[in-house]
């Protein structure tokens, strides 16, 4: 039964994970800045310092955009190989869940379902079939925070490792946010079972702290080797404006300020299609966390780093889906309870259910995923009719071959990555009105690709226009 357990709930999760995971192009500002930074790294063959349309990107740790520019190096330059690191980490994140809980004594059943849930909710699902860093960083936050419950109830060299090497990949991933978000769980959980049991272990808090600094060692030689190449000021920009800075929005550049309510309002499709389970569970457990510190550490985790999210000026969804673990095993238990009630009513419809209740549920599962799978293979492919940067770029490129020179001006996030993505190449870029008027003014064949509200004004000519999105991009010329 276990390894028919292991085996399906790995097939299912790589199905969900990798079916049809190229069929449709970069979308989104995230999935497009991610892969041209990635890109550059590849072209460049500069592996300490990300860059984006030439300049120094310094905002997360280059983890994911190694293993993003290593994937294009062995399997070829393609939204499938710069979305694959993702979908690893979201399959290891499911199956370290399932092989953690059987360690910590939960049935095979919830484990499985604890892992089913996780690979179903819908924010996960599509965070992690997209390029970027956060399904990395899930997959080191959960490792950390399921190794260091379990060396509350037996510490291991093993555990040990496992500790740090989630502390590793969050770090690398995300920063100091990846030292934040396992460090809140665990030190809510330690003062909350201090404080429960009345007693005060030094040990408890020093053995997390020690290994944490080995964890953090890879992130520090990446550093030091930045500032080696780009300064004290490269390495501020990682630890302090992007980091410290997003927290307490004193870096305004970096966008995505919501006010204090933002995840509240965001809790009724947080972990869609299970939310009803999440949120009934932790109301229904809420009694049992004292004498259950089990309950209580998943608990924690969810609402730990709710609070430290609310409180941080930076908000955004995806910043979530390092709770989902923990929501899901909440989600598993409550299912398990309510499976348990079932079984004793036999006697109208609530009794039907009670037979075919093994039944009902495999059949909402099947439902969900053939949704996604048909999301996959349909409606992402169908979404590049209109998000797509690959139009524009491929008539960057048919301008190249017919000997025009182009440009772009003050070019964003998404049109800079994608270009530098799909060009395979870093174009001109031009700040600055006198920078394109000289630009342009330099040759006839000169052609700038801007971006606007409207269409430019004169002298500027526009030779075509297209749109990605709501955006509209113009080719112009004099």
């Amino acid at each position: 039964m276990s390894s028919r357990a292991v085996t399906s709930l790995f097939l299912l999760a790589a199905l969900l994970f990798f079916f049809a995971l190229g069929n449709h192009q970069l979308q989104g500002s995230t999935e497009a800045r991610v892969a041209g930074i990635a890109m550059e790294m590849h072209l460049d063959d500069d592996w300490v310092t990300p860059r984006l349309f030439g300049e120094p990107f310094l905002e997360k740790p280059p983890l994911s955009l190694w293993l993003d520019a290593g994937a294009m190096r062995v399997f070829g330059v393609s939204p499938w190989a710069v979305r694959l690191a993702s979908a690893v980490a979201g399959l290891l994140s499911v199956m370290i869940l399932y092989g953690m809980l059987r360690r910590f004594g939960r049935p095979k059943a919830i484990a499985w379902t604890a892992g089913i849930l996780l690979a179903t909710m819908a924010s996960y699902w599509s965070n992690v079939r997209g390029v970027g860093e956060d399904a990395l960083l899930a997959l080191g936050v959960t490792t950390a925070l399921l190794a260091f419950f379990q060396a509350q109830r037996a510490s291991t060299p093993g555990n040990s490792l496992l500790f740090i090497v989630g502390i590793a990949i969050a770090t690398l991933s995300k920063g100091v946010l990846g030292l934040a978000m396992p460090g809140v769980v665990i030190f809510a959980y330690l003062l909350a079972d201090n404080l429960m049991d009345k007693r005060f272990k030094l040990t408890e808090w020093l053995r997390p702290g020690l290994l944490t600094a080995l964890g953090l060692i890879p992130l520090l030689i990446w550093l030091a080797v930045l500032y080696q190449h780009g300064g004290a000021q490269a390495v501020r920009e990682v630890l302090l404006t992007n980091s410290v800075g997003r927290f307490s929005g004193s870096f305004v550049e970096a966008g995505h300020y919501e006010p204090f309510y933002y995840y509240i309002a965001k809790l009724p499709e947080a972990f869609l299609p299970w939310n009803i389970l999440v949120y009934l569970g932790l109301w229904h457990f809420r009694k049992q966390l004292k004498a259950n510190r089990y309950l209580l550490f998943f608990s924690l985790w969810i609402v730990a780093q709710f609070v430290m999210l609310t409180l941080a000026s930076s908000k955004r969804t995806v910043y979530l889906m390092s709770m989902t673990p923990a929501a899901a095993v909440i989600a598993a238990e409550y299912a398990g309870v309510l499976f348990d009630r079932l079984k004793d009513r036999n006697s109208g419809f609530v009794g039907w259910i009670a037979r075919h209740r093994q039944a009902l549920a495999a059949g909402i599962l099947t439902v969900v995923i053939a949704s996604y799978l048909g999301a996959a293979q349909w409606a992402l492919p169908k979404a590049d009719k209109e998000l797509s940067f690959l139009p524009l770029t491929e008539h960057i490129q048919s301008l190249q071959a017919s000997g025009h020179q182009v440009a772009l001006f003050q070019a964003n996030e998404r049109v800079g990555g994608a270009s530098v993505f799909y060009t395979q190449s870093v174009l001109k870029g031009l700040d600055t009105d006198a920078q394109l008027k000289d630009f342009l003014s330099a040759s006839p064949s000169n052609i700038a690709v801007m971006s606007g509200d409207s269409e430019p004004a004169a002298p500027l000519k526009v030779l075509k226009t297209m749109m990605v999105g709501r955006q509209a991009y113009y080719f112009v010329g004099y």
